[in-house]
């Protein structure tokens, strides 16, 4: 598809909220000494600019800098909004990014587990649905290769860590880049130290790659053997930047690290992040990098996570585990079998208790939900069974606590088991049917109670979504439409370290345990084959064509899309010991505007024998993205359905001397569906000889991106019609207001974006300002960029650029911006070139360029206005 040659940069004018974006720093990345030409006297790229910005009177602060030759050359720079243009310019500046804020990985599923528990049956069920415990059986455990973490830290005096921090440890190295206080919004406090005793998500993701065996919950890391750096970029709480995570990439392959893992990211969808950008050329000197694919899938496709959205990096989705780690409580007085609870660590009860059940009705809806009637006994020596529903959880349990509750047991009103939050009440779910069951036995006046084992008494729990693409985990493809995510590895309900101050051992489940499960795979990748750049290199490649393709439901039906599974389930021991090798294993085939219908790939055999191979067309589900009443994407999880692709194969059947190779040439019919929903169809074309199956992916759209609309410009979320002017105390303006400018007294614009752009732009005009059509409109194909023409957007006059951003994102339908649910940007005196705004009536006029545009053709534009306020200073 068409992009854009412009330079990534923005100007914007403040406060604003949108997207991720921090305002006033960026990311300027600079050419080598040796391209500046004049500039050679200065000692580094970095001096001369840093001359360059003094002459002109620009006031900067350097935040970080970095000198990594043939990666990335710059600094992460303070500077005011009006100057970045001018900085732009600068001789030697290659590009100008925008820093993105990112906020830590949302905790799913978090509960803490207790050490001393008895060995889980089937503990390392992750190895097993992935081929590790195979590899492991073979004596391949990760020896030799180093993995840097980046992350929270990592509590390395755990013992099944290490016990230890530097040379002849697990943990060898690492570097704190922000300290404990670190939010996100203050000052980094960095030190050579990057242990983490106060949060823990480096721990859970370090114990995936590397927990030693032998640990009483009978589990290991993938490559429990490698050696493992921690760079810290999280604090306690609160979010990092990508300035911050780019420092601490440059810093781990500086380090000589084989592999850097990455499981943070936010919403993105373009592949133009700075932070992904470096990631990307890091892969491409022969390093693996694995980047989480998001914990966003609620929101739909579209929706691809950055950094991960790096062109050649592993962006790895979640799929659930086979188990779900919990505990048993014993039945007493009637023959039952042990009931299990959703709990790593055993309810704190030490005596059997009785049962009482808060309603004998099992199929109550409300339970518990109002204050329980005056003839309830004292509850403080009793389990209490109370039915979910209605009301919140804590509501229910608060209840119950004021008639001395103290051990609650609440049962699912649906099938199966998911996490719930119980606040600080000692209380677990249990399923639907043994919830039943207990209430079925209090109502009848059995003499029945339970106890609840303080050790022994860990069990698991078979998996409703054994082997499934995880709920939460994020919809692609980007707007490139680029495969993200790659492949999928287990993240639902994964038992990993904690720091020994939080517990030592718990349960989390999200992309994020999904991706060091994938760093650790390709650790033991990379001690089978070597560590070349090409081995390296080949990697993601190599996941893709050996992994097993996920199902979309537990029955027998169609496969996911791929664009939540990426190419699939990887399958650690096929990537060993495989003789085949395909590529391309991804087909990028656009939309069906930009189609690109005839592709190759390459089948090689690099075993010592011949070989015949059986080419066959595996579709996987379509899904409709869009909803056509909502105009948003569809929520997920996204529904598949069986209208296919058409794939056409050169060959059928081919077959191969040892050594040999052959091209195979594929046509792509899309399926005949109505674009108003931007289809997303993929599937497979599977390789398949007597010894090993391999495959290809492919994946498109039916429809053209560049018809998306990309403003909401209905009432159907806020009762108000988008865009909305906002007065100072932040309620839509219902008349025409007048604003000084000073203070709070300053108006600002509320919208939602249906779509991604990869340019966006905030102009302020005359109240009598019309959007011009084609009809009327002569183009002006003069270039705007970097101020050339910055009252003009492709020959459309304006009085002045409030906000400029590049590859912005789609919103979600949230409710809050927390969620990405809106934006808003503040008019707050000034033009985004410092000049200021004078008396006068104005809109604001919204301007986004369609995917695939051309940003010198108005026509390519999608275009929105607000209502008229007034400015008298």
């Amino acid at each position: 598809m068409f992009r854009s040659s412009r330079l990534s940069f923005l100007l914007l004018a403040l406060p604003y909220a949108l997207g991720r974006i921090v305002p006033g720093q960026y990311i300027v990345e600079l050419e080598n000494v040796s391209s500046l030409g004049a500039k050679r006297s200065y000692g580094s790229p970095h001096d001369a600019l840093y001359s360059d910005l003094q002459k002109r009177g620009i006031a900067y602060n350097v935040q970080a800098q970095y000198d990594t030759q043939g990666i990335f050359v710059g600094a992460s720079l303070s500077v005011s909004p009006e100057e970045i243009s001018s900085v732009a310019s600068l001789s030697g500046v290659k590009a100008v990014h925008p820093v993105h804020s990112v906020s830590q990985p949302k905790r799913i599923n978090a509960r803490v587990a207790k050490a001393g528990d008895a060995t889980l049956p089937d503990a390392e069920s992750t190895h097993i649905m992935t081929g590790v415990d195979k590899v492991h059986a073979q004596g391949i455990t990760g020896k030799g290769i180093k993995i840097g973490i980046i992350d929270t830290g990592i509590d390395y005096n755990h013992p099944y860590l290490g016990a230890g921090f530097g040379s002849g440890f697990k943990v060898i190295g690492g570097y704190d880049f922000v300290g404990d206080a670190y939010t996100g919004s203050n000052t980094p406090v960095p030190d050579s130290d990057p242990l983490d005793q106060c949060n823990g998500h480096g721990t859970h993701v370090a114990g995936i790659i590397g927990a030693n065996p032998g640990n009483d919950f009978g589990i290991s890391g993938v490559a429990y053997e490698a050696s493992i750096s921690s760079y810290r970029v999280f604090g306690c709480t609160g979010s990092t930047q990508d300035d911050v995570i780019i420092d601490a990439l440059l810093k781990g392959y500086n380090e000589g690290m084989h592999i850097l893992t990455l499981s943070l990211g936010g919403v993105d969808g373009w592949i133009e992040g700075a932070a992904g950008v470096v990631a990307s050329r890091i892969v491409d000197k022969g390093k693996v990098v694995t980047i989480a694919a998001g914990n966003e899938g609620a929101y739909g496709a579209w929706y691809a996570s950055s950094p991960g959205t790096g062109l050649d990096v592993i962006s790895v989705a979640s799929v659930d585990n086979t188990v779900i780690p919990a505990q048993n409580a014993t039945v007493h007085g009637v023959s039952h079998d042990p009931i299990s609870y959703l709990s790593a660590i055993a309810l704190p009860a030490n005596n059997t208790l009785a049962v009482y059940a808060t309603s004998k009705d099992a199929t109550v809806t409300d339970d518990a939900c109002s204050a329980l009637p005056d003839s309830t006994p004292d509850l403080s020596d009793k389990v209490v069974i109370v039915r979910r529903g209605t009301c919140s959880f804590v509501t229910k349990l608060a209840n119950i606590a004021a008639k001395g509750g103290k051990i609650m047991l609440i049962y699912n009103n649906v099938a199966g088991f998911s996490s719930i939050s119980v606040g600080d009440y000692h209380a677990a779910l249990i399923s639907a049917e043994d919830g039943a069951w207990l209430v079925s036995e209090f109502a009848s006046g059995a003499s029945i109670s339970l106890s609840f084992p303080q050790s022994g008494g860990a069990a698991n729990i078979p998996s409703a979504t054994a082997g499934l693409v995880s709920d939460f985990s994020t919809y692609g493809p980007t707007y490139d439409m680029n495969f993200k995510p790659a492949v999928a590895a287990p993240g639902g309900n994964i038992l990993s370290t904690l720091p020994l101050a939080l517990g030592a051992w718990g349960v989390e489940s999200g992309t994020s345990m999904a991706t060091p499960f994938t760093a650790g795979s390709a650790a033991l990748v990379l001690q089978a084959k070597g560590t070349g750049a090409d081995i390296a290199k080949g990697l993601r490649s190599l996941f893709q064509a050996t992994a097993a393709p996920v199902s979309a439901t537990t029955s027998d039906g169609d496969l996911q899309t791929l664009a939540v599974q990426g190419a699939g389930l990887i399958q650690v021991n096929a990537a060993i010991g495989t003789k085949t090798i395909v590529s391309p294993t991804q087909l990028l085939l656009n939309d069906t505007a930009h189609l690109n219908p005839i592709q190759t790939f390459k089948i090689q055999n690099t075993g010592s024998s011949t070989v015949s191979y059986k080419l066959t067309h595996v579709p996987a589900g379509t899904i409709a993205t869009f909803d056509t009443t909502t105009g948003f994407p569809v929520d997920g999880p996204i529904g598949v359905t069986s209208s296919h692709a058409t794939v056409l194969l050169s060959q059928s059947q081919v077959t191969l001397r040892a050594g040999a190779s052959a091209t195979i040439i594929v046509t792509v019919i899309p399926p005949s569906l109505s674009s108003s929903t931007l289809p997303v169809y993929s599937g497979y074309i599977r390789i398949a000889s007597s010894a090993e199956t391999q495959q290809v992916s492919y994946l498109g759209a039916v429809g053209n991106l560049k018809d998306r609309t990309v403003f909401d410009t209905t009432n159907k979320f806020f009762g108000f019609s988008l865009p909305a002017v906002l007065n100072s105390t932040g309620d839509v303006q219902q008349n025409v207001t007048t604003y000084s400018l000073s203070g709070d007294d300053q108006p600002s614009v509320l919208f939602r974006q249906f779509f991604g752009t990869p340019l966006f732009r905030a102009d302020l005009v005359s109240k009598d300002f019309k959007i011009p059509t084609l009809s009327h409109h002569k183009r002006d194909l003069l270039s705007w960029l970097f101020g050339t023409n910055a009252n003009s957007i492709a020959g459309v006059k304006t009085l002045g650029v409030l906000a400029e951003y590049d590859y912005i994102p789609r919103n979600s339908d949230a409710s809050d911006a927390a969620d990405n649910g809106y934006s808003t940007i503040v008019v707050d005196g000034t033009f985004a070139d410092g000049s200021k705004i004078k008396d006068g009536s104005y809109k604001i006029l919204l301007s986004a360029l369609r995917v695939s545009g051309n940003p010198n053709l108005i026509t390519d534009y999608e275009m929105s206005l607000t209502s008229e306020f007034i400015v008298k200073h």
